[in-house]
């Protein structure tokens, strides 16, 4: 059974970046649907299992949520392949697609509203975890 897609919040957004530009600015210049990358840092001082999110240009956006981290962290550690998109920009930071196992990352469907809206909210389906 594979796993389904998720859209994943990015946190983090207002830290600055060690060299490059800020993440804000990052932020504002990714494109929906750029292919964003999932990097884990265990040896992060703040927490082992955080996982960093990277633009296409190879700047840090931020990281996925704390909560996220543990189970996006052990599907990577366990050889999952996986696949993450810039859906939008938040206040927080961002969010981004991500799927599994070589499935392609699409947005999902807007609920209630014309494609050409721009919303704030996409929900998933329910995964068990």
């Amino acid at each position: 059974m594979s796993l389904p897609a998720l859209t994943l919040a990015v946190v983090g957004a207002d830290y600055p970046n060690k060299r490059g530009p800020s993440r804000r600015f990052e932020l504002a210049i990714c494109r929906i649907g750029e292919p964003v990358e999932l990097r884990l840092e265990p040896a992060n001082p703040a927490d082992p299992r955080a996982v960093a999110v990277y633009s296409c240009r190879g700047v840090q956006l931020g990281y996925l949520t704390a909560e996220r981290c543990v189970r996006i962290g052990a599907l990577i550690r366990r050889g999952h392949q996986v696949t993450s998109i810039f859906q939008t920009a938040t206040d927080f930071g961002a969010l981004i697609r991500t799927s599994f196992d070589g499935e392609v990352p699409e947005l999902p469907k807007m609920i209630g509203q014309d494609a050409d809206d721009a919303p704030d909210f996409w929900p998933d389906p329910t995964w068990d975890e």
